[in-house]
């Protein structure tokens, strides 16, 4: 009998795959490498000579685009955006865990209405009522309530699910050892859950970071990064463009990396605790 043979229907899901990642991540890949041309290259292949001479272009004065600027705004916009996500998505599990209060159900699916609601027309209507209400949209205030409702839906989600997991017998040897409810949260259930609130967190900034539709109509006169690299297509005709999506994407993944990482660590460090 002959083990680990592998048969055609094998090396065709295999294939297949192979072209799911490249069509996934090749578009990532060319960016990545025309954004390393010479002084004299363009926006297509075959590169003319290899340097690092976009990628210092990037942090000059540019006749057009404002890179540093818009880069502040989207970095600042994803961690406030962050922040609400995870205290609203971690006071939101407790409430509906510990009560089932008249109109939660209504609450919780309000709460994740805006996911099938496209997100051109929640930009839309969210620059509009400010616009009536005579407030001028902006990054800080129209952008930032709109980013909220993309990720606060999948910030409760998550949330939910992991209260549903959660053993309440250690709330309950906590309380025995006389524990107040809020040292009870703050010493026993938000350092369980914090890689859980970690990823939540994670969340919240990278939908925030990159987000182009509900920021569209409601980022008001100052640009976020997707909307500046958007205008941007038409006007710059060099790889810096290229330079800076090498960078942002760089940086998208260092953030996930050190919060990945973080949520491990601290999940080991729990389960020693809980071990010993």
């Amino acid at each position: 009998m002959q083990h680990g043979k592998r048969g055609p229907a094998f090396w065709i899901l295999g294939a297949f795959f192979c072209l799911f990642v490249l069509f996934l991540y090749g578009p990532t890949l060319t960016i990545l490498i025309l954004s390393f041309q010479g002084p004299s290259g363009g926006l297509t292949f075959p590169m003319n000579g290899v340097s690092l001479h976009w990628f210092k272009n990037l942090f000059e004065k540019q006749m057009v685009g404002d890179f540093a600027g818009s880069f502040q705004r989207s970095m600042a916009l994803g961690a406030a955006t962050m922040v609400v996500t995870v205290i609203a998505s971690f006071s939101a599990g407790l409430a509906f865990r510990f009560s089932r209060f008249r109109g939660s159900g209504i609450i919780f699916y309000l709460a994740i209405a805006s996911l099938i609601v496209p997100s051109i027309l929640i930009s839309l209507g969210i620059g509009l009522l400010f616009r009536v209400l005579g407030w001028d949209p902006a990054w800080y205030s129209s952008a930032f309530g709109a980013h909220l409702t993309w990720t606060l839906p999948f910030g409760l989600l998550i949330m939910f699910a992991v209260f549903n997991r959660f053993d309440r017998r250690y709330e309950e040897a906590a309380r025995d050892l006389g524990a107040t409810s809020w040292q009870t949260i703050r010493h026993v259930v938000v350092p369980i859950l914090l890689p859980s609130l970690i990823g939540v967190g994670l969340f919240g900034f990278t939908l925030s970071y990159d987000e182009f539709a509900r920021s569209l109509y409601t980022a008001g006169t100052f640009n976020t990064l997707p909307l500046e690299i958007y205008g941007m297509t038409t006007n710059v005709t060099t790889p810096v463009l290229y330079a800076l999506g090498t960078v942002t994407t760089m940086i998208s993944l260092v953030v996930i990396a050190l919060a990945l990482g973080a949520a491990a660590w601290l999940g080991r460090r729990n389960r020693r605790r809980l071990g010993g």
